[in-house]
């Protein structure tokens, strides 16, 4: 038995080894060809840069290379295993599948560890040092003042998160007012457009379907209040040379959970509510609840992206060798293509639960982790008819 699960071990893991490879090379070029060969063709950055902007890459890769490298290896070796009719010859050595598996699914438990940590602190900061290279070297980001899906607290008084940012247009903006380290008021507007004065040191931002809630000019106004066209300007905030604020897609989980932290703290200020009358308490309570769950909504999506990201080895596996088993193929070309189509499919469930970052009532932070559901049971489900010979 340790000779036959020696050999499969080997196997497997001289496919992976392979299989990475190439998904981690495929990836490192789309990145190098879409932010860095610019760079090299204007000789604006070094070859000892380039090498070096690949190397804080490599991690960030690695998170989605490593479950597709072994999605695509147990294709590989069990769909040869069964073209090769060597599962035939195991089961009639009186070996059960799940124990002839067993090794591979040990491989994959330790896989997610690994994704796990790379995924919660060594890709965050690779990615977060790797921007400020680019950025030391001169690469010039419209994004570098107001980064999309990140809480920007440099201006006064002020909290803005954007969605997206496509030079100076903005979309999907959250603009919360502050008044003695408490919210205000705050402005929701579907699109707006930046312009920065450096001699004046202001930023003034020209918002569209703009609705404003909460202390207006003022007033209290308890009803939503709609412009068509809202202009404001505020003090800007410019960085030294090549600094640039974290997103929080490219925060590691310590820093998701202090960021969390302090933007509830900050919602939650007692100080919020000792003004309020008791008729009007629930109301508030209800509005303070309200900006919390829509100020930390892209924090807790990240969060849990993170951890539900780092499954996929697990879920991968439990479906790559009944599948394998099942095709009864031994080409590379098959097992790749079969791969490349699950690996959509599970990834488009979190490219629809971070498209719904700002919608608290559809709970997209759940959405990513029905992959993981859905494969681990198609897995296991395929697994024990396969095992029973069915």
């Amino acid at each position: 038995m340790k000779t036959l699960h020696s050999y499969l071990t080997r196997q497997v893991l001289a496919s992976l080894v392979m299989t990475v490879a190439v998904f981690t090379f495929v990836l490192l070029l789309s990145n190098v060809l879409k932010e860095i060969l610019g760079l090299l063709v204007a000789g604006q950055v070094g070859f000892v840069t380039i090498i070096g902007a690949i190397g804080l890459l490599i991690p960030f890769v690695l998170v989605f290379a490593l479950p597709m490298g072994l999605l695509t290896a147990t294709l590989l070796v069990f769909g040869r295993f069964s073209a090769d009719n060597e599962l035939t010859a195991v089961r009639a050595s009186g070996i059960s599948l799940v124990s002839l598996i067993s090794p591979v699914l040990a491989l994959s438990l330790l896989l997610s560890g690994v994704c796990a940590w790379i995924n919660m602190e060594i890709a965050p900061q690779c990615r977060v040092a790797y921007k400020k290279l680019l950025l030391s070297a001169g690469l010039n980001r419209s994004v570098m003042m107001v980064p999309p899906r990140t809480f920007i607290k440099d201006f006064k008084n002020k909290i803005i998160y954007v969605d997206s940012v496509d030079g100076p247009n903005l979309k999907d903006i959250l603009i919360y007012n502050l008044e003695d380290d408490k919210v205000e008021s705050y402005i929701r507007a579907s699109e707006g457009k930046l312009q920065v004065d450096k001699k004046t040191s202001t930023v003034t931002v020209e918002l569209t379907d703009a609705w404003r809630v909460g202390t207006i000019e003022g007033k209290s106004t308890p009803q939503p209040v709609y412009s068509e066209m809202l202009t404001i300007t505020t003090n800007s905030f410019f960085g030294k040379p090549g600094e640039e604020r974290i997103k929080v897609t490219d925060m590691s989980l310590t820093q998701l959970w202090n960021e969390q932290e302090n933007l509830e703290k900050r919602i939650t200020n007692p100080g919020a509510i000792e003004k309020v009358s008791r008729e009007d308490l629930p109301a508030k309570l209800r509005e303070l609840e309200q900006q919390r769950d829509e100020l930390t909504l892209p924090i807790k999506v990240q969060i849990h992206r993170q951890f539900s990201f780092s499954f996929a080895c697990i879920g991968f596996t439990l479906l790559g060798i009944p599948l394998g088993i099942r095709a009864h193929r031994r080409e590379t070309t098959f097992g790749i293509a079969s791969a490349l189509v699950l690996v959509l499919l599970y990834y488009s469930f979190f490219i629809v639960g971070q498209s719904l970052g700002t919608r608290p009532e559809l709970f997209p932070y759940l959405i990513l982790w029905l992959p993981n559901f859905i494969f681990q049971a198609v897995g296991a489900m395929l697994l024990w008819r396969a095992n029973r010979g069915l």
